[in-house]
């Protein structure tokens, strides 16, 4: 495998360096093109909506193991392994060319150029090909003025680059977020001299919905401006942290960061703990295994960033492990949650669409260590015993409730559970509209108290449980609340509040697939009041309109 070459231009996101002659440019370009994007800043675009991943997308960039050297050549090299070595197959369906793929320099009329020696038939001709093997392509750009290699950026060119990628078939955007401005940290800027990373990739995703070819859009802003909480109405994924690296150390901290972010998740908006480094550098046949494991259960895009042609027999086995990929690609959308963590112990549990229960038992230690954890803690209830599969030896068992294993150092052996039921899953319930979590005010038990939507903290107020008999509890033990409508009343307005569990229709509530939660006894729907998307904002019934402040994530 080739080395990895590091992406040296690339500014650190704390840091907020800028090269000095890429400032000046900044400065004079952006005094440009921020007029015009001011303009389609002042009308929020609609969220959206292009119908791509609903599963987390899975494929290729050559970026972790070739760096700049991307050709046509390669990226049909690699798209002819994936054709035959199984990849194809298990589910991999995206060709992902990243940076250095153009010219420095744009045509006359402000269009791209691929480079001439590394791309002879032009981008349209490597779609082609790859289009050919039943696969399909993806291209790099960035939102700011270069890319992080120093071509050109599509800041105020977002229409014409959206409609050459559009005619060159190009089916998949990772859009970075490099050179974005001089002197700006994150999305604040004291001149004005950058647009908000929120609205240049606003702009770019209308660019692309108006382009006449689906594309789904990755975003690349290393996890800055809390993009979690926007990005579900802008992209089909967001990468929630900064780069990864193929060493143990890194596939750690990044797990860390992505694994609390599971509210903002789900069918076509996932979150993107970067590209997978299986096969690559440092990393054990365990390891590999390990983050695999782990990002399937995150409902994590599997995207490959090794020498797919010359991979080892290890490494395809893990990367085309269908039992493991079935978790990642589970039609129910759920981002696993930890279900435990101590001295680097820890236990993750996914629901799955078929009442399936995915754990995950990773070992961050360096000594092999037993983990432990039982249904009851996953989820699962009502029956005497319960099958385990073992996703990784295909080894199948059963057990009275416990579940457990021996890990090695570093390692994560995955199960997946099956018998009894579900009927309870807890975790955050999130408005979609407004991005933020169903939130008892001040953590009170008071009965009576209204809950409203405010920023998601994975606290006790904010963690749900959705049981059996269709109740949606908050805390546990003698604190355990009910979500209800208030005094039973049935009428459009009432407010949703909290109250001491008692079973009547007013707090039996119905879960639905197209996102809404209903209230059985009237029918009306949860309602964040007036489409607010404050902190505070009181929650409410009102008659099911199918409008955003009415779609939840649980």
């Amino acid at each position: 495998m080739p080395h990895r070459n590091p992406r040296v231009k690339r500014p650190s996101p704390r840091a907020g360096l800028r090269r000095t002659l890429a400032g000046v440019l900044s400065a004079l370009l952006l005094s440009l093109v921020l007029p015009l994007l001011s303009l389609s800043a002042a009308t929020p675009a609609a969220a959206l909506g292009n119908g791509l991943a609903a599963t987390p997308q899975m494929g290729f960039n050559d970026w972790n193991a070739y760096g700049c050297n991307v050709s046509d050549s390669l990226i049909q090299s690699t798209a002819l392994a994936m054709h035959n070595n199984g990849m194809q197959g298990a589910g991999y369906e995206y060709v992902n060319i990243d940076d250095c793929w153009m010219t420095h320099n744009r045509d006359s009329g402000g269009h791209l150029v691929p480079d001439p020696s590394k791309f002879p038939n032009g981008i349209k001709g490597t779609a082609d090909y790859v289009h050919s093997l039943g696969l399909k392509l993806g291209i790099y750009e960035d939102a700011g003025l270069q890319t992080c290699a120093g071509f050109p950026g599509s800041l105020g060119h977002e229409t014409t680059d959206a409609q050459s990628f559009a005619s060159w078939g190009v089916d998949y955007l990772k859009y970075d977020n490099c050179y974005a401005g001089p002197g700006c940290a994150q999305s604040s800027c004291p001149n004005g001299t950058e647009a908000p990373a929120q609205s240049r990739y606003a702009t770019m995703r209308d660019a692309l919905a108006s382009a006449g070819r689906p594309i789904l859009f990755s975003l690349c802003s290393w996890g800055q401006d809390n993009v979690w909480t926007w990005g579900s109405g802008i992209g089909n994924s967001w990468r929630t942290t900064g780069d990864i690296n193929a060493s143990y150390s890194s596939m750690l901290s990044i797990f860390h960061s992505n694994v609390n972010l599971a509210a903002y998740a789900g069918p076509g908006h996932w979150n993107d703990p970067d590209m997978l480094e299986v096969g690559n550098g440092p990393l054990t046949d365990t390891e590999s295994r390990s983050e695999f494991s782990l990002w399937a259960e995150m409902a994590a895009p599997l995207i490959v960033g090794t020498n797919v042609a010359s991979a080892s027999q290890a490494t395809l086995a893990t990367l085309t492990n269908s039992r493991v990929i079935a978790v990642d690609q589970d039609s129910l959308g759920k981002q696993g949650t930890m279900v435990s963590s101590s001295g680097g112990l820890d236990v993750l549990a996914k629901p799955l669409a078929n009442g399936d229960v995915a754990v995950a038992l990773f070992n961050e230690t360096g000594s092999t260590a037993t983990i432990s954890t039982s249904a009851a803690a996953i989820g699962k209830t009502g029956a005497s015993g319960y099958s385990l599969t073992d996703l990784w030896s295909g080894a199948t068992s059963t057990t009275s409730g416990g579940i457990s294993a021996s890990v090695p150092a570093h390692g994560t052996t995955m199960f997946r559970v099956a018998g009894g039921t579900s009927g309870a899953t807890g975790g955050a319930v999130r408005a979609v509209g407004a991005a933020k979590c169903l939130d008892v005010p001040n953590a009170t038990t008071t009965p009576g108290t209204q809950v409203i939507i405010w920023d998601c903290n994975a606290q006790p107020n904010q963690q749900w449980t959705y049981t059996s008999s269709n109740q949606l509890t908050v805390y546990s033990g003698g604190s355990q609340m009910c979500l209800d409508a208030y005094n039973s009343q049935t009428t459009p307005g009432t407010k949703v509040d909290i109250w001491s569990c008692n079973n009547q229709a007013n707090q039996q509530w119905k879960v639905n697939t197209d996102g809404t939660i209903t209230s059985v006894q009237s029918g009306l729907c949860l309602d964040v009041t007036a489409k607010s998307t404050a902190d505070g904002a009181t929650v409410g019934l009102w008659t099911c309109n199918g409008q955003s402040n009415q779609q939840w994530a649980l």
